[in-house]
């Protein structure tokens, strides 16, 4: 039987080095009863298949089709242990994991003078590297041990442990409030964008100002800071407000900056932290403090020193490829961006189970947008149409939206004026499902609609009209957020002026209306 590739034992298989697989054998080889095992056998056989497939896998082994659910949860648990000895994945929050059970296993023999030295060490060790929450539960096991055995250890020891304790539970307490708000803003921003209206505005408003712990900065430590910093960008991004986005995310990367031995051991924020900066600099238009902030980026993420995993490198991966090509709507460079998208499209193969379907999504809407920018229309609906058709995508309803937006704008300017009628119904009955029917849409469906109405000779005069129209909403805080999307300020003045849209950017970067 054929299973989905998804298999958890067979992708787990599928990501392990070459390194992880050699130690693994060692591992198993251990004792000589593992060399001809089951479970061996059985991993011998998932690390040579291109695709899950289980009558192959019983065809080569000699495991028995009711034996082999255990077998493979055997061998899913013996892959992750031996995973767990590689040095690769010892960090200090393993190490000081590992003292804590140390110290355990020694209290627990009753070597409670040799328990307290290692939890001390380890707490020092803790604190020192921002970890709070095994801080905590270190000093909770002190507790524990100083108010079960006289250890004659220090005077006031009891006073010293509650001060410990209430200072790390008051330090977790902020960090678990400010982290469920920014977990919880960012999980609106993933469901439907940007704010759409002034009700919308004030219930996110109302949200995060209501659930906004106090706090005292000058008390904060680097974790309770980064959090502050995440909840204050996801707010300011869903209110569209860029400066104080560009604010935050500048704190947040900063921060790393300012502690270097948070880098190795918080990579993933280090590099959503400068993602969230160079989206800021990108939908401010500044151009060169991206340019600045994006060369220093690379530079760290490429050293030798910067610490990686399969985790760390698909993460860098993304952030810095879709950075790469907004950095082309800057300044109109499509042409140039287009170059980009081969390569990116292989790596997309490569992480395809590491890069989730909403950011395969946001890459699909970029490629879409540079081949629309250099007149590759048909192009550009291609790569709309594995948006629109993926019927599985349930998040970020605006760039479903505005998928379909400039869908219909491609198909008019490809000339395929067969399917407009069909997808002008399709798109209106989906905008209106969405609750996403604004202003700019309804002008944009209203003027593809009449363009069969329209005489050549009258084309230009009706761009014009709609382009005064649409100038209106550009600076209006909810209208304005279907230009984020879809440059049709820019497309129009391509019509009215028989210029394409990237020579349009172009020259409005030039003249410093970019900046």
């Amino acid at each position: 039987m054929t299973k989905d590739q998804k298999d958890n034992l067979f992708l787990l298989v599928k990501s392990l080095t070459k390194s992880e697989k050699r130690q693994f054998k060692l591992y198993v080889g251990r004792l000589g009863v593992n060399s001809d095992s089951k479970f061996l056998n059985v991993f011998t056989v998932l690390d040579k298949l291109d695709n899950y497939n289980e009558s192959y896998i019983l065809k080569l082994t000699n495991v028995k089709k009711q034996q082999l659910a255990n077998v493979k949860a055997h061998l899913y648990k013996q892959i992750l242990i031996s995973l767990k000895l590689s040095p690769s994945h010892q960090n200090i929050r393993y190490q000081i994991r590992e003292q804590l059970d140390f110290a355990s296993i020694l209290y627990h023999k009753g070597l409670y003078k040799q328990s307290l030295k290692i939890l001390d060490k380890a707490k020092e060790l803790a604190v020192l590297n921002e970890e709070k929450n095994l801080a905590y539960e270190i000093v909770e096991l002190e507790k524990v041990i100083e108010s079960q055995y006289i250890t004659h250890s220090i005077s006031g020891r009891a006073d010293e442990l509650v001060v410990q304790a209430k200072e790390l539970s008051a330090a977790n307490l902020i960090t678990s409030k400010l982290s469920n708000l920014s977990l919880q803003l960012y999980g609106f921003f993933l469901t439907t964008g940007y704010i759409k209206n002034a009700e919308d505005g004030k219930k996110v408003k109302d949200y995060f100002f209501n659930h906004l712990p106090k706090y005292n900065i000058r008390e904060m430590g680097f974790r309770e800071r980064l959090w502050l910093y995440k909840a204050h960008l996801w707010y300011s991004f869903l209110m569209q407000d860029f400066i104080n986005c560009y604010k935050y995310a500048s704190k947040w990367v900063d921060l790393f900056y300012d502690n270097p031995n948070m880098i190795n051991l918080n990579p993933v924020f280090f590099i959503k932290g400068n993602n969230y900066l160079l989206e800021s600099l990108f939908l401010l238009k500044n151009k060169t403090k991206f340019e600045a902030v994006i060369n220093k980026f690379e530079l760290i993420i490429t050293d030798k020193k910067f610490r990686k995993d399969e985790n760390v490198e698909a993460l860098s991966f993304l952030y810095t490829n879709l950075n790469k090509i907004n950095l082309h709507f800057i300044d109109g460079s499509f042409d140039e961006g287009i170059n980009l998208i081969p390569e990116i499209e292989i790596k997309l193969l490569k992480y395809k189970n590491k890069i989730d379907a909403h950011h395969k999504m946001v890459f699909y809407y970029k490629f879409a947008s540079l081949h629309f920018g250099i007149g590759d229309n048909k192009e550009s609906i291609a790569y709309l149409d594995k948006i629109i058709t993926n019927k599985t995508l349930s998040m970020r309803e605006d760039l479903l939206c505005f998928s379909r937006v400039l869908n219909l704008v491609a198909h008019y300017e490809a000339g395929l004026d067969d399917h407009l009628e069909r997808l002008l119904r399709s798109t209106y009955k989906f905008l209106i499902k969405m609750n996403d029917l604004h202003e700019v849409q309804k002008e944009m469906i209203k003027f593809i609609r009449g363009l069969q109405d329209i005489y050549p000779q009258d084309l230009k005069k009706s761009f014009k009209i709609l382009h005064k129209k649409l100038k209106t909403y550009e600076k209006d805080p909810y209208e304005g957020r279907a230009f984020l999307y879809l440059d049709i300020i820019s497309w129009l003045e391509s019509k009215i002026n028989n210029t394409p849209v990237n020579q349009v950017i172009k020259m409005k970067y030039a003249a410093g209306l970019g900046t």
